[in-house]
């Protein structure tokens, strides 16, 4: 295992005047300020904020933007503060439309820095630039759940290492990248990293491409010179699939002349209990970086990167700070958050086709929300709406029920009489005591609801079985008048949790 460098910044120099100088009179320091009437030429030699007067003289030299007047400084530091706002976009105009979805694309790699991952950048760059100084092979290992920017960043990685190398006058090293999911048999990997050094000798037929890999690096005359960098991706694969193939893996690292730099990729964040110790004990331990989920702030921050190069704004704040909420609280997924708002503007693309002189506008929180109900509905979300309208209503009335006097039971007769109170407010018929009864053991054959047993229809025990969130998603594109009120309690409700679990986060 290479040793890592630690990294120092240098530090700044700071000049520090003299006691001399400190003493200096005021008058005399303006008749040192460069740029005024009556200097003298050699002042002007000093006039450098990196050049410093002669010890002894016991002069203070002042740069020249010191020399700015104070009103002038204000109005510069006041325009660097005020943002610029930016021009409202055209969402009718196809061109425009076309440039945000692809700046939001899950696909779509930025051309600048990545954001939110500096300090994992900076580990797993320190190690690669390690062992290639030192000329010794070493394993990484790099997990996190998905959508946490690991392959992204790992292949920003290569880049820069490679560019690293150029500036050095180093060797350049290869690269290989690897997806195991692409592999028809796991000891495929072996043949792949045995197919980049065409320049050696060919292995007996008779030996294995991993017993030729082995042999290679275990004498110095057959050994590659330059270092190798070989990436493998969706390592899950091998961990779940053969372990034998991964403890190989790793165990290339420990040839006495191997110049491999194995860097693994996967989302399995129980390394240390799974394959850890085994590898531990065949002294071929990788150094471990972990991908945290995103944070609301994060998936702000990366959303407003990318869409920084463009000229218009694109969604309003309020809708951009909802979706990175929900998101970071339910998974810190970024490729949910690009999907969401990427839908999001399908849906206001949706709108302004529906109605062509509706004013043209920004992404809204209305917008988001909608976008949001369709990435994060769950399979009882669908079942309720492929429910016959008044069982549907039977549900509203069960959830309007609990939500107002906070039981988590009520019987058949109340539901009954909440229920005559929506089909009264929408005008829609109701029906007998007979038929809701039978609606009611048929939404509980389904798990929708649990009826009790009880002499009287009246009086058998309703419980809800489901998440009464899962009917407000259903029911948000219905016109239920009666249920509206609620749903807007709802929804404030899910905000203030979601900002708790966050804070929690």
């Amino acid at each position: 295992m290479p040793t890592l460098r630690s990294a120092t910044a240098n530090g700044s120099l700071v000049g520090t005047p003299s006691p001399a100088a400190a003493s200096t009179p005021r008058s005399v320091k303006r008749r040192l300020m460069p740029g005024r009437t009556g200097e003298s030429p050699d002042a002007s030699r000093h006039t450098s904020p990196h050049q410093f007067p002669h010890s002894g003289t016991g002069t203070v030299c002042m740069p020249k933007l010191l020399s700015a007047s104070p009103k002038s400084s204000r109005k510069r530091l006041y325009s660097d503060l005020v943002a610029v706002e930016k021009p409202k976009w055209n969402p009718r105009d196809a061109a425009q439309m076309r440039a945000v979805k692809e700046a939001l694309h899950v696909a779509t790699v930025p051309s600048s820095e990545l954001v939110c991952r500096d300090n994992e950048l900076r580990r797993v760059l320190e190690f690669c630039k390690a062992c290639v100084e030192q000329e010794k092979a070493g394993s990484l290992y790099v997990c996190g759940c998905p959508g946490t920017g690991k392959t992204l960043s790992i292949s920003k990685i290569k880049d820069s290492l490679v560019c690293w190398a150029d500036e050095m006058g180093m060797e350049t090293p290869d690269s290989l990248g690897i997806n195991c999911t692409n592999l028809a048999n796991t000891s495929e990997i072996f043949g792949k990293i045995l197919g980049k050094f065409q320049n050696r000798k060919k292995g007996s037929s008779k030996l294995s491409p991993l017993q030729q890999l082995q042999s290679m690096f275990s004498n110095k005359d057959s050994a590659p010179r330059r270092m190798m960098l070989v990436i493998v991706d969706e390592m899950d694969y091998l961990i779940t699939r053969d372990r034998a193939v991964l403890h190989d893996f790793f165990m290339l690292t420990t040839c006495p002349f191997s110049r491999c730099i194995l860097i693994g990729i996967a989302n399995a964040i129980d390394l240390a209990d799974r394959f850890l110790p085994k590898l531990e004990s065949l002294n071929c331990k990788p150094l471990v970086v972990t991908f945290r989920a995103y944070s609301k702030d994060q998936i702000s921050d990366i959303v407003k990167h990318r869409l920084k190069d463009l000229e218009y704004d694109v969604f309003e704040p309020l809708a951009l700070e909802f979706c990175a909420r929900k998101v970071a609280a339910a998974s810190g997924d970024m490729r949910k958050a690009l999907g969401v708002c990427r839908s999001a503007m399908e849906v206001l693309e949706a709108k302004l086709q529906d109605s062509p002189d509706q004013e043209l506008g920004i992404v809204t929180f209305d917008h988001m929300d909608i976008a949001l109900s369709k990435a994060f509905k769950s399979a009882v979300v669908d079942s309720i709406l492929c429910l016959p309208q008044h069982q549907q209503m039977v549900l509203c009335a069960l959830a309007n029920t609990f939500q107002h006097c906070k039981k988590k039971a009520t019987t058949l007769g109340e539901l009954n009489k909440s229920y005559i109170e929506i089909c009264r407010s929408t005008q829609v018929p109701a029906v007998g005591m007979l038929e809701f009864s039978n609606m009611c053991m048929v939404l509980s054959d389904q798990g929708f609801m649990k009826l009790g047993q009880s002499k009287e229809d009246k009086l058998r025990r309703v419980t809800l079985q489901i998440d009464r969130s899962d009917i407000t998603f259903a029911f948000k594109v219905l016109s239920f008048n009666m249920i509206k009120p609620w749903l807007h309690h709802e929804a404030l409700s899910w905000s203030a949790e979601i900002s708790v679990r966050d804070e929690l986060w």
